[in-house]
Parts: structure tokens; C-alpha cells; sequence
């Protein structure tokens, strides 16, 4: 690629983190360019149609739409993440649709308003995971020892856990050897771990506690006995 990369950016937005893990796993030279998007910029507002990141600036053009991104990174920059296969490579972009649809039922479960809506969203999620023990082979990645964007996808999904972990068990994992190792293998990826900043973990915990759900409750509960007695 001749012209320069500008991938803007949201600390904590999982489809950004797609594209920062294609492109580090290509080995593309780009900046990374956060903004707020309580406070969006005049100039993101020009380049982003739909006021979302991630955008991709290549040069003059704005890409945007995370899936668009990895798309045109895998066609134009080596080595190529998706399979050679037309029809594995649709397979792979069903998956990746899975995963989209994942995170959106995983903001319902940090959003949802009391215990009863939180444990209904948990075993959505849970249904979802099983899907994947189904679908997985013997690992590491997705598609075994090759490293694809499905995997740059579920990095980013899998990285929430951490933080939902720490407050609870919700019983997300019994049970599912071939998620679990797949989620590990992920997390010691440094492409996938270097696509966050060293600070995610406890920027994700202040996106949670400034909700008003059944999960902060249990957040803002958990901190309590951590401080103790004033």
C-alpha cells in the first residue's frame, strides 16, 4: 500500500479492534487516531457517513464499516486471511456475521435492566457459545493453525469476558473445551492483545458502571466490599 493509513478510532469499540488486529497481522504501517464519540469531531463527521468508527483513511478516501475494512485490507496486503475456497470464504463471512450478532446480544446483557433480563441474556449467550463448540475443529484459530479474520473478529468478543468474569460466574464457559482453548489461543495472540490500549480493562469497567443495569449494580456492589467501611 503506497498511500498513508489512519484507522480512527474508539478505545473501546470491538469493531475498530478488527481492523487494528487485520491490519497488525498484515504488518501495515498505519496511525491509530481515538476521538470521542460523545464529542465527535467536524471533520470525523465528514468522513463518517453513519458518525461510527472504525473509519479507515486510506490517503484521501474513508473507508468505512468495520467489515468493509478487513475486507479491502485482505484483497490489497498480504498474507490473506480469509480461505482460497469461494465457498469456505463464505463460510468465514457467516461467521463473522455470527459474531456481529454476538455483540449485540452482549450489549443487552450489560444493559439489561435487573437480575431477571441479566440471567435471560446470559443464557443467550451461552446458547451462542455452544453454537461455536459445534462449529470449532481442533484449534487453536478458527480454522485450525491458520490465522483468519473470523479470529480477528472474535478477539475483540472474547476480550469482554474478562471484565464480566471478574463480577461473576455466569456460567458461560462449563463445558465448552474447544471455545475455552480458542478464546486462550486468541488472548496470547499479540496482534489481538496489542489492539487494545494497556488501560481497556478499566475503561470498559467505567463504560459499565455508567449504566444504569443490573450488571453496574453488581459492579458497584463487587467495588464496595473491595473498598470496604468508610
Amino acid at each position: 500500500m503506497s498511500a498513508p493509513l489512519v484507522l480512527v478510532s474508539h478505545a473501546l469499540c470491538p469493531y475498530v479492534q478488527r481492523a487494528a488486529i487485520v491490519l497488525a497481522e498484515k504488518g501495515v504501517p498505519f496511525e491509530r487516531r481515538d476521538i470521542d464519540l460523545a464529542d465527535k469531531p467536524s471533520w470525523f463527521l465528514k468522513v463518517s457517513p453513519l458518525g461510527k468508527t472504525p473509519v479507515l483513511l486510506v490517503g484521501d478516501v474513508a473507508i468505512f464499516e468495520s467489515a468493509v475494512i478487513c475486507e479491502y485490507l485482505d484483497e490489497t496486503a498480504r498474507p490473506r486471511l480469509h480461505p482460497l475456497s469461494a465457498l469456505e470464504r463464505a463460510r468465514h463471512r457467516s461467521w463473522v456475521e455470527f459474531g456481529s450478532a454476538l455483540l449485540n446480544v452482549i450489549g443487552a446483557f450489560y444493559n439489561a435492566a435487573d437480575e431477571a433480563a441479566l440471567a435471560g441474556r446470559a443464557g443467550e449467550i451461552r446458547a451462542r457459545l455452544e453454537r461455536l463448540e459445534e462449529a470449532l475443529g481442533s484449534g487453536p484459530y478458527f480454522a485450525g493453525q491458520a490465522f483468519s479474520i473470523v479470529d480477528a473478529v472474535f478477539g475483540p468478543v472474547f476480550r469482554y469476558f474478562d471484565v464480566f468474569d471478574s463480577i461473576a460466574d455466569f456460567g458461560f464457559w462449563r463445558g465448552l473445551p474447544r471455545v475455552a482453548q480458542w478464546r486462550s489461543a486468541l488472548a496470547n495472540r499479540p496482534s489481538v492483545a496489542d489492539a487494545v490500549r494497556a488501560d481497556y480493562p478499566e475503561l470498559l469497567r467505567g463504560f459499565l458502571l455508567a449504566r444504569q443495569s443490573a450488571l453496574a449494580r453488581r459492579l458497584r456492589g463487587q467495588l464496595s466490599r473491595q473498598c470496604g467501611p468508610a
